[in-house]
Order: C-alpha cells, then sequence, then structure tokens
C-alpha cells in the first residue's frame, strides 16, 4: 500500500480482514476503506496505485461497491476518468447498508415463507414445519415493521433511541436483575 499513512493503512488492512465477516471479499474491503477516508474522490488507477491492486481488480470491486450503493461515481470537469466517492455520514452507510441486506436477504427469505404458508399442510410434519414458519414469518414481518419504522427517524432520534437501549440495561444491572428475567424487555 504505497504511499499511504500508517492510520490509513492500517484502517485499510482491518477493513480487507472484516470483508470477508461481513459478506464481500477483502480487496473490496480494502477499495471501500481508502474511498470512505480519502479526502477527495478517488479513480480506479489512483485506487488500484494505493493499494497495489490490479485495475481489473478494482473495476470489479468498484462495480461491487456501487451495486451496494456504498460508493457514487462522480465526474470531474476536464477529466474523462470515473471517480468514486463514499458518504463520509456513518449514519447514511449504516442505513444503506440496512436497507441493501433487506432487499438480498430478508426479503427473499420472507416471499418464500409467505408462498409456504399459502400451502396446505399433506401431512402432520407439514402442519409442524408451516407452523413454525409462521412463527419465523411473523417474526421476521414484526423486525421489517420496527425497521421501517427506525428508517424514518431523524438521525437524532435514533441516536438518543438507541442510547435508551444502554439505560435500561444499566438500570437492569443496578436492580440486580437481567435482561431475561424482566421479560427480555429493554
Amino acid at each position: 500500500m504505497t504511499s499511504l499513512s500508517p492510520l490509513v493503512r492500517s484502517f485499510v488492512a482491518h477493513f480487507g480482514e472484516m470483508g470477508s465477516r461481513w459478506g464481500i471479499n477483502r480487496t473490496v474491503g480494502q477499495i471501500y476503506a481508502l474511498i470512505f477516508v480519502a479526502p477527495a474522490p478517488l479513480n480506479a488507477d489512483d485506487i488500484a496505485e494505493k493499494l497495489e491492486f490490479s485495475r481489473s481488480n478494482v473495476s470489479m470491486g468498484l462495480k461491487e461497491l456501487q451495486a451496494w450503493r456504498l460508493v457514487h461515481l462522480r465526474h470531474q470537469s476536464g477529466d474523462r476518468r470515473e471517480y468514486f466517492e463514499a458518504p463520509s455520514d456513518a449514519w447514511e452507510i449504516f442505513r444503506t447498508l440496512a436497507e441493501e441486506r433487506r432487499r438480498r436477504e430478508i426479503e427473499p427469505t420472507l416471499s418464500m415463507l409467505r408462498n409456504a404458508l399459502l400451502e396446505e399442510p399433506a401431512s402432520d410434519e407439514d402442519r409442524i414445519a408451516i407452523e413454525r414458519m409462521r412463527g419465523m414469518h411473523d417474526l421476521i414481518e414484526l423486525t421489517m415493521t420496527w425497521f421501517d419504522d427506525v428508517q424514518r427517524m431523524d438521525q437524532q432520534t435514533l441516536s438518543r433511541l438507541m442510547k435508551m437501549g444502554a439505560k435500561v440495561q444499566k438500570v437492569l444491572e443496578f436492580t440486580g436483575r437481567s435482561p431475561a428475567q424482566s421479560g427480555g424487555k429493554r
């Protein structure tokens, strides 16, 4: 990683290592991290040079990041190259990731469960399976309703809501109760 400060190099390396845990490959994680901390939009050649990646790997990584809506294409006057930047607002990034995960992972599961729940059980085994799928469906639907409400909140309200959970946990700890003893409610 040429011409990167030790701080940026460490951040980029960490995102690369974490990428596989987040469902992206190391290269894509490093490209994103570099774009995120860059003070100005970067073009693919800049990224390839700084990370010492092939231009084709960078191009593929940028396409994936665009598909996730994590980087935005920019053009600069007098330059035919494409430049890329990431939103600098962590809340916007979090919301985008949550929306994309929902679209890619949750919605197909809900669709499958809805279709399964329309089936007539052919046996006691199917009846039990449908009952359990209904429980899963109802939980996911409830969670998605909550998610929609949270997505509509402004950043300040959402931040206060998240801090409330920590306060409730402290009260429960102070009173000697665990979340499980309080019915799992926070």
